[in-house]
């Protein structure tokens, strides 16, 4: 859809035919994106909230952080599909079709697409795909996962701060790996919770309310409210290599493209650079390998983590405490970001434990 919508913004595709392929139809509140930019993004219309405050809480360190010239930004699922699905809708030059796809096979006379049991022929198709491939166990690959739930509630009476997000509240219980809540206000008496985890495992449905639930009442000390909303959702964290180039007419976006950063799960900003690095290259005809890929180094750092998280040797907590209490939270999200310079990773790296991460770091060599 971030594809699409810049094709369609640009109006330079008016005589391409576009197919696009989805599972099923985008018309839940299935997802929220969390993301940090300093000015207007592509999809600034239906930002739902923004913030220039946002809060650290861990047992050791807790602050309140002003990250202008960024704004902590919050889109709903929602406010995306419809947004984007009015749009499409209108161009005569694009069709939808729903289904699920289980092979794209290249041959002379075109390409087949397999879905929903039946064959699909294309004369001719550039296929951007987001379909994950399967998880592989290969020596030396590691395989996290990034899962959340998360409950939009309601209070009768004040009880949360508009003004300021929280970014990461590590005042929960770890269960040996790295766990923390994040809350975003929606308004003095409303409020998106959500309780995260960076483990092996997904758990079982109960776990999370029961977690949820302790995070309220016990933590942020509530204890009248209405839960009106809920969402789930699990992001892959991996040292595999997704690549964007598979073959001259396929090409791998979003997760399955590497546009997942494999230490923290963020996504949705890397998709949109992509995104927009996509349309360009087509407005002007230039070849798509051309395309830049997450810099050698920031996969290095990520996998460096990754291994450390992986194995347990430093609660992810402490090492996060320790970024955000050493550094300045503005240099901490463009390391985050992948805009980071040399000389400011080489500041954030030196305030981490040294031992542990210099024997991760050559086990990635």
């Amino acid at each position: 859809m971030s594809i699409i919508m810049r094709m369609v913004k640009s109006g330079k595709f008016a005589d391409k035919k576009i197919l696009l392929i989805d599972k099923e139809q985008k018309n839940k509140n299935d997802r929220t994106w969390c993301f940090w930019e300093k000015q207007d993004g592509f999809f600034e219309a239906i930002v739902y909230k923004k913030w220039d405050t946002i809060s650290f809480l861990s047992d050791r360190f807790s602050s309140d952080m002003n990250i202008a010239p960024y704004k902590y930004k919050m889109i709903r699922g929602i406010d995306l599909y419809q947004h984007c699905f009015r749009e499409i809708n209108q161009q005569k030059n694009i069709e939808i079709l729903y289904g699920e796809v289980t092979q794209a096979i290249v041959h002379k006379e075109g390409i087949t697409i397999h879905i929903n049991g039946e064959m699909l022929h294309l004369d001719y198709a550039t296929i951007f795909n987001s379909i994950l491939p399967k998880e592989t166990n290969a020596p030396g690959i590691i395989n996290l996962l990034q899962h959340f739930k998360g409950w939009v509630i309601e209070s009768s009476q004040a009880a949360f701060d508009p003004a300021k997000a929280i970014f990461m509240d590590f005042r929960v219980g770890q269960k040996d790996d790295t766990t923390f809540a994040y809350l975003l206000p929606l308004s003095t008496t409303k409020a998106l919770v959500e309780y995260t985890l960076f483990s092996k495992e997904i758990l079982e449905d109960a776990v999370y309310e029961t977690e949820l639930k302790n995070y309220v009442e016990n933590i942020l000390q509530l204890k009248e409210y209405l839960v009106i909303e809920k969402e789930f959702g699990v992001i892959p964290m991996t040292n595999r290599k997704f690549s964007f180039y598979e073959s001259s007419y396929r090409y791998n976006i979003g997760t399955a493209g590497g546009q997942t950063k494999a230490s923290s799960g963020y996504t949705f900003q890397f998709i949109q650079k992509q995104s927009q690095f996509i349309v360009d290259s087509l407005i002007k005809g230039s070849s798509l390998k051309q395309i830049p890929s997450t810099p050698k180094r920031f996969r290095f750092y990520d996998n460096t983590l990754l291994h450390i998280l992986y194995h347990r040797k430093i609660q992810g907590k402490d090492i996060f405490s320790r970024m955000f209490t050493k550094n300045d939270p503005i240099q901490v999200l463009r390391f985050l970001d992948n805009e980071s310079t040399l000389t400011e990773e080489l500041k954030i790296i030196s305030t981490l434990p040294t031992l542990p991460f210099l024997k991760a770091a050559l086990k990635q060599f």
